[in-house]
């Protein structure tokens, strides 16, 4: 076992102080100071949080407003049964002697991933959370992502199966305000994902974390580019807290936490120490000057049309099938699949092209739905009416959401009726919503189409999409 005093030995008296000339430790007057941590912990709880006392009280000390410390500042589990019983809830033990010390040292703290009891799990628990806390100088917990990206590799180097031990977490977190800019929580794994740096960049983020027990072999081949690529193209500070060398004797973490500025530059690696702070007073006004001259998000926007017309997927090969409403779905039927959503040909129609979307996820309600799963499910409203109206030749079409028992909505689960409109289709131009309605109420049995024709409906709609993707 590791010893305090072995790591207490590593840190140095002097902190590296980035971008001010306040260099005694002395706060700014509106002071965006923050201090990375690197640390090495182990399977011994209360030595790990030592090692966080003490990295508190060096980053306070430079004048740090802002701590962030990294993935399993809690502890690193020699194997799955150990990791289980030493993990707790966000109403653990653990979680109150974070708080305190936020609170006693009047600072906000980044606990870049902690292993959290779910509240709902069993006892022991099967899986935990893998739980990006963040703590405000009063001692209250103001923000809890949970890792969406499981590590699950094979590398020649080693095998590493997350998802045996970590569930997945639920979605993405926006970015929280903050006393040193709007800040976006992810976790070691995820920087892999620009997607979701990319929503949070939209969302306002200035400032995009990583904190992360990064693979050696991994870390030393990708660690810096990725962090410089996420800062880059976001236009982003990229903090990224960074457990360092042996934690027993299979895991070893690459160590060199590193905070990057948006134009891609290294303002400070930590290198191999196992126990370092590094401060850097970070320059919003950077961000702003960047993102000014260099206006990606602008012309990013610009393009938005083009980039949800783009198929994400034309031939569903969903292993799982398709369900909606509890009933199953011919995955021949289904023409369209995105993120989060599909498309398919309707059992009966009102009007010839009446198809259906409706959310992969099972969601009662458009409320239910996360902001990520309402724009990917209107986005592909916008899609599949622009690809009916140009194979049916019209230029009109209802786009009908029943939201709830009361507006008509028979199946619980978020789905929208596309019905490309021709002239005189009725005798008057509503009359579509009392077919619709009828439509709805009809017994399952009544006037279903063949599945032979509704599978030679779809197939013609992958055709068209598959010809303008080209």
């Amino acid at each position: 076992m590791f010893s305090l005093q072995f790591f207490l030995h590593k840190i140095k008296h002097t902190i590296k102080v980035v971008g001010s000339r306040n260099f005694a430790g002395m706060a700014m007057e509106k002071s965006h100071r923050v201090a990375v941590c690197q640390m090495q912990s182990t399977n011994d709880k209360d030595n790990n949080f030592r090692q966080v006392k003490n990295l508190v009280e060096k980053a306070t000390d430079g004048g740090a407003k802002f701590i962030f410390l990294p993935e399993c500042c809690d502890f690193v589990g020699e194997n799955r049964q150990e990791t289980l019983k030493l993990s707790e809830p966000l109403s653990g033990n653990l979680i109150e002697s974070y708080k305190n010390l936020a609170r006693s040292h009047n600072v906000w703290l980044s606990l870049g991933g902690l292993h959290e009891v779910p509240m709902e799990s069993s006892n022991p628990p099967t899986k935990i959370y893998n739980c990006h806390v963040v703590i405000n100088n009063s001692g209250d917990l103001v923000a809890a992502y949970r890792k969406l990206h499981m590590f699950d590799v094979d590398t020649p180097e080693f095998r590493f199966r997350e998802s045996e031990v970590v569930a997945q977490g639920p979605g993405i977190v926006m970015p929280i305000d903050t006393p040193i800019g709007s800040l976006g929580l992810q976790i070691c794994y995820d920087i892999r994902f620009p997607e979701v740096s990319g929503i949070l960049r939209s969302r306002g983020a200035q400032i995009l974390t990583y904190p992360s027990a990064f693979a050696y072999a991994t870390g030393l081949a990708h660690w810096e580019t990725l962090l410089r690529c996420r800062a880059i193209e976001n236009q982003c500070y990229v903090i990224a807290a960074a457990q360092m060398g042996f934690h027993n004797r299979k895991r070893r973490s690459y160590g060199h936490a590193m905070i990057v500025d948006p134009w891609g530059k290294i303002l400070v690696d930590c290198e191999e120490k196992e126990l370092d702070v590094a401060l850097v007073d970070l320059d919003l006004d950077k961000v702003a000057s960047v993102r000014k001259n260099m206006p990606c998000e602008e012309h990013r926007m610009k393009c938005q049309n083009i980039y949800s017309r783009l198929p994400l997927r034309i031939h569903p090969e969903s292993q799982g099938g398709f369900s909606f409403g509890g009933f199953d779905i011919p995955k021949e039927t289904v023409f369209y699949e995105s993120s989060h959503s599909f498309a398919f040909t309707n059992i009966r129609c009102v009007v010839p092209g009446h198809c259906l979307i409706a959310t992969k996820r099972l969601a009662k309600r458009l409320s239910d739905l996360s902001p990520e799963e309402i724009g990917d499910f209107f986005n592909t409203a916008v899609l599949v009416q622009g690809l009916l109206e140009e194979f049916y030749g019209v230029s009109a079409s209802n786009v009908t959401v029943q939201d709830g028992k009361e507006a008509g909505q028979t199946v619980a689960h978020v789905h929208c009726h596309i019905l490309p409109r021709r002239e005189g289709d009725f005798s008057f131009t509503d009359k579509i919503y009392h077919e619709l309605r009828k439509h709805d109420s009809a017994p399952v049995d009544t006037n279903r189409r063949p599945l032979e024709e509704m599978i030679s409906e779809a197939q013609k709609y992958r055709e068209m999409l598959k010809s303008k993707a080209r």
